[in-house]
């Protein structure tokens, strides 16, 4: 079943409007878990231009934030919604992939959401919303299959289980609290995520597509990341799952992305990355991720009404790169 159609604003470009305002939202709360690393920044940045107060939840309390531990010990403290963010970064190429690192790649994702579902249920005056942020990796990789948000997955592999596992640790049985969960694919941004570390060697002329470069390659834009999830905060209606992917992303391949992004910065794109050192610097299990990928639809997220900032690959790596 669809979506319901939410009639609550048009969206569009005035995301970034500071002078736009919702009618039924008046500067409610929000409480963000990770809400300090490169996708909260951006979020936290939008939802303060359009007037909102927000509350990061981090490892050190501090100005308008509140520690884990705070957290555990005292509560969660009076907001209108609670987003998690958090979880330590996969494809960090300096971590060795051994088991210490895939339990700490577990705990900052299942833990943490564990940690503000107990405090959610446990709230005197629950919040509205609860949102989480996992990913496409929920999905199983596929050079043809397309997947939207009802297709079935979380099971095949290490990360597959790990966003079934996150997204299990967030229910809350009989809460009233309105639970959405948006699955991203590759972020793309100016200030971190995938191109931060890509943007020398396309500089240099030495970028090029991994492997084959004919994997999918799902990708969404911060900016629309942001606003899915701010859309979803003042949309009341929306509840469930959401792909966080473009609408030109089952077009994209790994290939398609190299070029697109070399023709944005006016350098070649033509040394692709073999397969085997991708494994070397990843490990075999964690190289899926980049040698692999899903065709995946946003369909309930268009179907909800909202409107992408950025639909077309070439345009957003113009935003970035400028």
């Amino acid at each position: 079943m669809g979506a319901p159609r939410c009639n609550v604003l048009a969206w569009e470009c005035r995301l970034w409007d500071s002078t736009y305002r919702t009618a039924n939202f008046k500067c409610p709360v929000f409480s963000l878990g990770g809400g300090t690393g490169f996708v909260g920044r951006a979020l936290t940045q939008l939802l303060r231009i359009r007037g909102h107060e927000v509350t990061h939840v981090s490892r050190q309390g501090g100005k308008d934030r509140i520690s884990w531990e705070e957290l555990s010990r005292s509560g969660l403290p009076p907001c209108d919604a609670v987003v998690n963010l958090a979880g330590e970064n996969v494809l960090n190429p300096f971590r060795r992939w051994d088991d210490a690192f895939c339990r700490e790649i577990i705990s900052s994702r299942v833990e943490t959401t564990k940690t503000l579902a107990k405090a959610i249920a446990d709230a005197d005056q629950p919040p509205r919303a609860w949102i989480l942020i996992t990913g496409v990796g929920y999905y199983r990789p596929s050079p043809t299959a397309e997947y939207t948000e009802d297709s079935p997955g979380g099971d095949f592999d290490f990360f597959s289980r790990l966003v079934s596992s996150w997204e299990a640790a967030a229910l809350i049985p009989g809460s009233p609290t309105r639970g959405v969960v948006v699955r991203s694919g590759v972020v793309l941004g100016r200030d971190g995520g995938a191109i931060s570390r890509m943007l020398w060697p396309f500089w240099l002329g030495l970028g090029g597509p991994l492997g084959s470069g004919l994997q999918p390659f799902p990708w969404i834009h911060i900016r629309d990341l942001s606003g899915i999830v701010c859309y979803a905060l003042e949309s009341e209606c929306l509840q469930g799952v959401f792909n966080g992917v473009s609408p030109s992303s089952p077009a994209t391949s790994n290939g398609t992305f190299a070029q697109e992004l070399g023709a944005a910065l006016g350098r070649p794109a033509l040394l692709p990355v073999p397969a085997w050192a991708v494994r070397a610097v990843f490990g075999a299990e964690r190289a899926i991720m980049l040698l692999e990928g899903q065709r995946v639809v946003p369909k309930r997220t268009l179907e909800s009404g909202y409107h992408f900032i950025f639909p077309d690959l070439s345009a957003a790596l113009k935003d970035i790169v400028a």
